[in-house]
């Protein structure tokens, strides 16, 4: 299996700033699943900030903010 880490953040803050964030996090959980046993040929990561948020809002709850503060993994190839 081959997998693909996301990570994401939420609409507050410097978007140059949350992206970058995201990527290190991103890239931070990729190298704990290598340390872990993962095969560095197996997964990737990479940040896309606030791009991809999980729920759309202008004027967001911090649940809200929450939701889009995650981190998703995708399965790329079985």
């Amino acid at each position: 299996m081959v997998i693909f880490a996301k990570s994401h953040t939420d609409s507050r803050g410097c978007v140059k700033y949350k992206l970058n964030f995201s990527d290190r996090s991103a890239k931070s959980t990729v190298q704990y699943l290598i340390s872990k046993g993962i095969a560095k040929d197996r997964i990737s990561g990479q940040g896309f900030g606030e791009s991809e948020p999980k729920v759309a809002c202008k004027l967001c709850t911090e649940e809200q903010h929450a939701q889009n503060r995650r981190s998703e993994f995708l399965i790329v190839k079985k």
